[in-house]
C-alpha cells in the first residue's frame, strides 16, 4: 500500500484508512512452535479464511510444502491453552489433530495416518524415544468417573508405541509438562506441579533412570518447588541437563553438575516464560556434537528482548546483532537459530539465522502485505508511577495516532484507547499490530499496559498482582490513561478501555469502581470471580486463590471484586464479544453482564460468534468484532459514522444528533 499525497481534516476517531477490518483479518496470519530437522524448518499457520485452522508447513531448500491440508487442524487442547501441538523427528512428524485429539503420524511422501484411536484422552508437549520407537507425550484423559473428585481429567506422562499402545511412565501429580530425554535415552527429565499452583509460581524438575524395557526408576527431585517456577529443561549435546529457574527473582539459566544446580547467567533479566502453552523454547544449543558449546538464547530486559550466544563456562553474554524487539520463540541447532519475532515495524514472522554469519532469511510473515509506513504508528516505552501515592512503577506501550493523509486540528486531543491483556500473567509487546493500527490510523491513541503482574519484568513484579487482582492492574490502567491526559496528549473526556479474558475483568473493574473511563468493550471477559471458579477447566480451578486469596477468605473478596455485584456503580457504556464455545471463559459470564446493564439502562450492546472459543480465529469474526467496536464508540462518542446500516444492535442508547466534530 502506498500513502495518498493530499492531506485532509478529519475528526480523530474518524480519519479515513486504508487498514479495514478485512485488511486487518487477512493479515492474521498467527505462527507459532518453529521446529527445525537437520535443514528442514518446519513451523504452524493460522488459516483465519479456513475457519480458524492451524496447518504445519516445512521449507526444505526453496520449496514450501503444507503437510497437513485441510480438515486437519494441528492445535491441542491439553490444558485448553494448548500448545507443543507438534514434533517432528528424523523426518517424521507427530501431531495432534484437534477435531478428535488423536495423535497422527506423516511419513515421508505419505498422507497423515492416525496412531492412537479415538478416546478420550488429548496429548501434547512431545519428545521422541528412536530407541525403543516410541513417542513420549504429556496425556489429559478426560474420561472422567462418577464421583464429583473424578470429573476433572487426569494428566499422566506415557510412552505411545508404534502400534498406538500406551504405557503410562508417571502419574500422581496434578500436572505434567516437558519430558525430555537424554542423548543416550538412558535418563528422561519433566516438570510437575500439583493445584493450587500455576507453574510460574512453583513447579517441580524431575529427573529418572529409563529401564531397558521403558520403565522409568529412582525419579529424585532436582531442582524446583513451592516458590521456585522451573521451565524449559533441556539436555546438551553431551548430555548435561539445563533448565530455567526463577530462584534469584529472575528466570535465568542453570546446569545440573553432578548432584549440585549451578548458575550459567545471573541478571536481572528473563530467560523464561509462564507456562500458558507448551513447548516453548528459548534457548538452544549451538552444535549437535556430542560435545557442549555455546548456548543461543534470548532474554527479556525491560519488556524487550534481547538475542546473544552464552558462554556455560564463563557466563559471558555476546549480543547477537538482529532486527527484533520481541523474540516469542528459539530453536537452535546445527549452527542455524529459527526465530519467530517482531519490532515496532516488523509483524511476527520466522527468520533463520545462520549464526556463523547472523545472516537472517526471512522464511514466512505474518501480514503478507504491510501499509505504508505512513499510517503505522510506532509506540514509545513509557514508565509511570502508579498505585496509592504513587508508590509503584507500571509499564507500557504508547501509540500514538498516525495517517499521512490527515492533518490534525492543533486545538484538539484524540481519544485514548487502554488495552488490559489477558492473563493476567501475560505481557503486552510492541510488534506490529494490524489490529493495533486498525485504531492508530483512525485516529485513537492506544496504550498497552504491562500493568503489575505482567511477566518480562521478574518476579516480584508479577507477584506484585498476589491477592491483588481487580486491583492492581486496574490501578495501572487508571494511572496510565491519567498520566497522558495530564500530560495534555489524549482527551480526557474520551477515554475508552477494552480488555479480553482477565483483561475482561480488568476492563468491568475500571469502569465500575473508577470514574475515569467513558465506554469500554470485554472480548470474552470475567465478570463474577465465584463462577469463574464454578466453571473453571482444570488448569485454572485454583488460579483465583492465588489472584484473590484462599477459602473461605476469598468469599468477601469475591463479593467486593466481581462487577456483576456491583452492576449498579456501572453507567458506563459496553460492548461484550463472546465466543459461543469458550470453554475458559464461559458465555454467561459475559451474559449475565449484558442483562444486568440492559435492566439498568445503560447503553450495552452484545454480540456472540458461533464457532469460536477463547479468542477469535475465524476472518469472519475478527471482521465483525473490530467494524463494530468502532462503530460502539463513534456512536457512544456522538461522532459521525458511514452511510451504512448498523453494524451492531446498541440497546438503550439515547437519540443523539452526530456532529462529526474532534
Amino acid at each position: 500500500m502506498t500513502a495518498s499525497t493530499s492531506q485532509q481534516n478529519a475528526a480523530f476517531g474518524l480519519w479515513p484508512s486504508p487498514i479495514s477490518a478485512a485488511v486487518v483479518a487477512a493479515g492474521a496470519t498467527p505462527l507459532s512452535q518453529p521446529q527445525a530437522d537437520g535443514q528442514d524448518a518446519y513451523w504452524l499457520a493460522g488459516r483465519a479464511s479456513e475457519g480458524g485452522r492451524t496447518t504445519l508447513l516445512r521449507q526444505r531448500g526453496a520449496e514450501l510444502v503444507e503437510l497437513t491440508p485441510a480438515p486437519f487442524n494441528v492445535r491441542s487442547r491439553v490444558h485448553e491453552y494448548g500448545g507443543g501441538a507438534y514434533l517432528v523427528a528424523a523426518g517424521t512428524v507427530y501431531f495432534s489433530h484437534f477435531a478428535d485429539n488423536r495423535i497422527y503420524t506423516i511419513a515421508a511422501g505419505a498422507a497423515p495416518q492416525a496412531l492412537t484411536e479415538p478416546g478420550s484422552a488429548r496429548y501434547a508437549d512431545f519428545a521422541h524415544d528412536a530407541a525403543r520407537n516410541r513417542l513420549l507425550a504429556v496425556r489429559e484423559d478426560h474420561a472422567g468417573g462418577s464421583a464429583a473428585s473424578d470429573r476433572q481429567p487426569v494428566n499422566t506422562l506415557c510412552a505411545i508405541g508404534a502400534d498406538g499402545s500406551e504405557t503410562i511412565l508417571a502419574r500422581g501429580s496434578d500436572f505434567y509438562a516437558a519430558p525430555r530425554l537424554s542423548p543416550d535415552g538412558r535418563s528422561l527429565a519433566w516438570l510437575s506441579w500439583d493445584h493450587p499452583r500455576m507453574p510460574w509460581q512453583g513447579t517441580e524438575l524431575w529427573l529418572a533412570q529409563v529401564n531397558a524395557d521403558g520403565s522409568l526408576a529412582a525419579p529424585t527431585l532436582v531442582a524446583g518447588g513451592p516458590e521456585e517456577a522451573i521451565c524449559q529443561p533441556e539436555w546438551s549435546p553431551a548430555g548435561v541437563l539445563h533448565f530455567v529457574s526463577d530462584r534469584s527473582g529472575w528466570w535465568n539459566l542453570y546446569r545440573l553438575a553432578g548432584a549440585s544446580v549451578q548458575p550459567l547467567c545471573e541478571r536481572a533479566a528473563e530467560f523464561g516464560s509462564p507456562h500458558w502453552t507448551f513447548a516453548v523454547s528459548m534457548y538452544g544449543f549451538s552444535s549437535n556434537k556430542d560435545s557442549d558449546g555455546e548456548i543461543v538464547c534470548t532474554y527479556i530486559e525491560n519488556g524487550v528482548s534481547r538475542l546473544a550466544r552464552l558462554s556455560p563456562d564463563s557466563g559471558k553474554l555476546a549480543p547477537i546483532a538482529n532486527p527484533y524487539q520481541e523474540i516469542r520463540e528459539l530453536r537452535v541447532g546445527g549452527g542455524v537459530a529459527l526465530i519467530l519475532g517482531g519490532s515496532p515495524t516488523i509483524p511476527l514472522e520466522l527468520a533463520r539465522f545462520e549464526l556463523a554469519s547472523a545472516t537472517p532469511q526471512v522464511l514466512a510473515r505474518s501480514i503478507a502485505e504491510l501499509p505504508a509506513d505512513g499510517y503505522l504508528s510506532v509506540p514509545e516505552s513509557i514508565t509511570y508511577a502508579s498505585g496509592a501515592n504513587g508508590q509503584r512503577s507500571a509499564h507500557a506501550f504508547y501509540y500514538p495516532p498516525c495517517n499521512a493523509d490527515v492533518t490534525p486540528d492543533p486545538a484538539a486531543r484524540p481519544p485514548l484507547m487502554v488495552i488490559s491483556h489477558g492473563g493476567p500473567t501475560g505481557m503486552a509487546t510492541n510488534t506490529l499490530k494490524l489490529a493495533t493500527q486498525y485504531w492508530t490510523s483512525r485516529g485513537f491513541a492506544v496504550l498497552d499496559v504491562n500493568y503489575g503482574g505482567s511477566s518480562g519484568f521478574g518476579r516480584a513484579y508479577r507477584d506484585a498482582l498476589k491477592g491483588q487482582w481487580g486491583v492492581v492492574d486496574v490501578d495501572d490502567c487508571v494511572a496510565g490513561a491519567r498520566y497522558l491526559a495530564t500530560r495534555g496528549v489524549v482527551d480526557p473526556e474520551r477515554l475508552v478501555i477494552r480488555g479480553g479474558s482477565a483483561g475482561g475483568l480488568t476492563t468491568l473493574c475500571a469502569l465500575t469502581f473508577h470514574d475515569v473511563f467513558k465506554a469500554g468493550a470485554s472480548y470474552y471477559g470475567v465478570s463474577d470471580l465465584k463462577g469463574l471458579d464454578d466453571d473453571s477447566h482444570k488448569f485454572e480451578s485454583h488460579y483465583n486463590e492465588y489472584l484473590i486469596a484462599p477459602k473461605p477468605e476469598s468469599d468477601t473478596l469475591y463479593l467486593l471484586r466481581s462487577p456483576i455485584n456491583h452492576a449498579d456503580r456501572l453507567t458506563r457504556p459496553m460492548i461484550f464479544f463472546q465466543g459461543l464455545d469458550d470453554k475458559v471463559v464461559p458465555p454467561q459470564q459475559s451474559e449475565v453482564m449484558v442483562a444486568a446493564l440492559r435492566a439498568a439502562g445503560v447503553p450495552v450492546a452484545y454480540m456472540t460468534l458461533e464457532g469460536e472459543g477463547h479468542g477469535f480465529r475465524k476472518a469472519d469474526s475478527i471482521v465483525r468484532t473490530l467494524e463494530a467496536e468502532l462503530y460502539f464508540y463513534l456512536r457512544i462518542f456522538g461522532l459521525t459514522t458511514p452511510a451504512q446500516a448498523a453494524v451492531v444492535a446498541i440497546e438503550n442508547l439515547p437519540v443523539v444528533a452526530p456532529t462529526g466534530k474532534a
